[in-house]
């Protein structure tokens, strides 16, 4: 597996670091904090019209911009490191779901929409279980009718369209699991916007009283995994540019902040705090690359590599947090300074799709040991 970066993806990298420079800095991510949609809408269609990020990995033919996970992972680092408040999760979920669950033309036609940011799309999954694989699905289909709840939907109170996964009757398991394709406004859908520990990332709850849907896959199950997988490695590579953005953050506070006549970066003891953290860091980073390249490439070892890379990034992401704040003394926990505005996206990303001790069990039980 070739694992260094090409010079067309460093400067992909370098257009989207910048892009996320003027488009993301601290005083707008705190704006939309407050807002009630989560994001800039001229901002998102910049990003899908003038970037190509909606879609990025979803193959041109099924609607997409034809590029690779490896691409989508870069573009995940550097939203990480910005800290940038946009429907881009969300969009790769749903536009994965699509791309694997339905046919080429139908996939395009779907997905064309939501890669140019004229439609949002939201993957509904989670239910009151807090279950993400597609074995936890307990909304029920009747036919061509929906019923029941999804929970912790990522950006689904301004969706358009939702992707829905739903049971039939009396099925278990991961058989008879079915997508459907519902709009966001249609009669018998209620939804809300849910308070949580990370206002930079919103969720919803959505509810179901017997909503007509168009189903868009029958068996479902296998789209799902690879959704997940998708979305593992998308997070671990958001989890490692929080994670550098935390570290640079109080490397650059350590050689600022004086105490007894000395910075204190220069006390062996937070010299060794920020060494150990860089070694961290650098591990969840290769983790994390490692598993976009695995799927770029079609390795089998996919899910259990994306369950190594989301464990090791949400620990090295936590970390980063917790020691970032410790350097920073007294000021790291207040509202005022921006680390606690990282130290809530790792921990909502700690959550996301599993946690670290869901994925190590997963990762064993991969590999058989």
């Amino acid at each position: 597996m070739h694992f260094a970066f090409t010079p067309e993806q460093e400067q992909f990298r370098d257009a989207v670091r910048r892009f996320l420079r003027d488009r993301s800095p601290p005083a707008e991510v705190r704006r939309l904090m407050d807002d009630e949609r989560g994001h800039d809408p001229g901002v998102w269609r910049q990003m899908c019209q003038e970037l190509g990020l909606g879609a990025l990995h979803v193959p041109e033919g099924r609607g997409g911009q034809g590029f690779s996970v490896t691409e989508l992972g870069i573009a995940f680092e550097e939203m990480g490191r910005a800290l940038l408040c946009a429907p881009y999760l969300s969009s790769v979920l749903a536009t994965t779901a699509i791309a694997e669950a339905c046919g080429a033309d139908e996939a395009e036609q779907i997905v064309s929409g939501i890669a140019v940011g004229e439609q949002l799309a939201a993957l509904a999954l989670t239910e009151a279980n807090g279950r993400w694989d597609a074995g936890g699905v307990e909304l029920i289909a009747d036919g061509d009718r929906l019923s029941g709840s999804k929970t912790h939907v990522i950006d689904g109170h301004v969706a358009y369209l939702l992707i829905v996964a739903a049971r039939a009757l009396g099925s278990t398991g991961e058989e008879g699991i079915s997508l459907y394709l519902v709009a966001a406004d249609a009669p018998g859908i209620t939804r809300r916007s849910l308070t949580t520990l990370d206002p930079t990332r919103k969720l919803a709850r959505i509810d179901f009283a017997n909503v007509e849907a168009r189903c868009i896959s029958s068996d479902a199950a296998p789209a799902l995994r690879r959704t997940l997988d998708i979305a593992c490695v998308a997070v671990a590579c958001e989890l490692v540019g929080v994670a550098e953005a935390l570290l640079e953050s109080a490397v650059d506070y350590a050689k600022l902040r004086m105490q007894f006549g000395r910075a204190v970066g220069s006390f062996q003891a937070i010299k060794h705090k920020c060494a150990d953290l860089l070694l961290e860091v650098e591990l969840a980073k290769s983790a994390a690359r490692y598993a976009a390249e695995a799927a770029t490439e079609g390795d089998p070892d996919l899910p259990a590599l994306a369950s190594l890379a989301k464990a090791t990034a949400s620990d090295a992401a936590m970390r980063a947090a917790r020691e970032c704040i410790q350097i920073h003394g007294g000021i790291g926990f207040t509202w005022d300074n921006d680390t606690h505005l990282w130290f809530k996206r790792a921990k909502s990303g700690e959550a996301l799709f599993g946690t670290p001790a869901w994925h190590r069990e997963r990762l064993m039980q991969c590999w058989e040991v």
